[in-house]
């Protein structure tokens, strides 16, 4: 067997096993034939899944997936960058965080494309890359920490949902152009939602509010990639 006839079937099986990422965890590997940048293309969707498991009718993001993922991507060769795709609902703030903190630690070139929402915890998703698109009507729900269950009412109870949430404003704070300020105004708004507090943004407001660099789609979002990319590209070869 000849190394064409090799590569050939090589070939065909990444492309397999591409389309098997894409329909068990709706991630692949996209490859330009031009610039032979390779882009990792990692989505989060549904509800951010947590300790607990939810309902097999919920469509979830199991950060147990997504972690050892992003290790991966750090540690391949093969990779140059990574694309994600945001249509989340928010869920649980500790994995969420946990995957935010991994992404924005990322060495290589990221960019993140909100699509419908990227709402709660997927505020800090959103702008944990290097570069982040929001379509025009794309939506982030800004609002206070919540717990589920039952709350002690003591003061440990409060200062643990503060610490929690200064978490979360400080991670927005530090990898956005958003004030932490603004982003507790906005929690607090008790105008917009009728049965919570928060505010809700679309499109060209997550720019203005500092949250998103530009309102764009995923033609925006690849070519910025590849940007950020040869760039990088050329500072090595300097």
């Amino acid at each position: 067997m000849g190394k064409e006839q090799r590569s050939e079937e090589e070939q065909r099986s990444e492309e397999e096993n591409s389309r098997e990422r894409i329909q068990e965890f709706g991630d692949g590997t996209l490859e330009n034939s031009a610039s032979q940048n390779r882009i990792y293309l990692l989505s989060v969707i549904g509800e951010i899944e947590g300790h607990d498991c939810l309902s097999s009718s919920t469509k979830t993001t199991k950060y147990e997936h997504v972690l050892p993922r992003l290790a991966e991507i750090e540690d391949a060769d093969d990779v140059d960058g990574v694309l994600l795709l945001l249509n989340t609902i928010g869920g649980d703030v500790e994995s969420g965080l946990a995957i935010a903190e991994m992404v924005s630690s990322l060495s290589k070139p990221t960019v993140s494309l909100v699509l419908g929402g990227s709402h709660s915890i997927g505020v800090p998703l959103a702008v944990s890359t290097d570069y982040s698109f929001i379509v025009p009507s794309g939506t982030m729900v800004i609002h206070p920490v919540r717990l589920n269950g039952m709350v002690i009412g003591a003061q440990q109870t409060y200062d643990y949902f503060k610490q929690m949430q200064d978490r979360i404003t400080n991670f927005i704070e530090k990898n956005s152009r958003a004030r932490k300020e603004d982003l507790e105004k906005m929690m607090m708004n008790t105008s917009m939602l009728s049965k919570d507090l928060g505010t809700v943004l679309v499109g060209e407001e997550a720019v203005a509010a500092g949250l998103i660099d530009e309102v764009g789609g995923i033609s925006q979002a690849m070519k910025k990639i590849h940007e950020l990319i040869d760039c990088g590209k050329e500072d090595v070869l300097v």
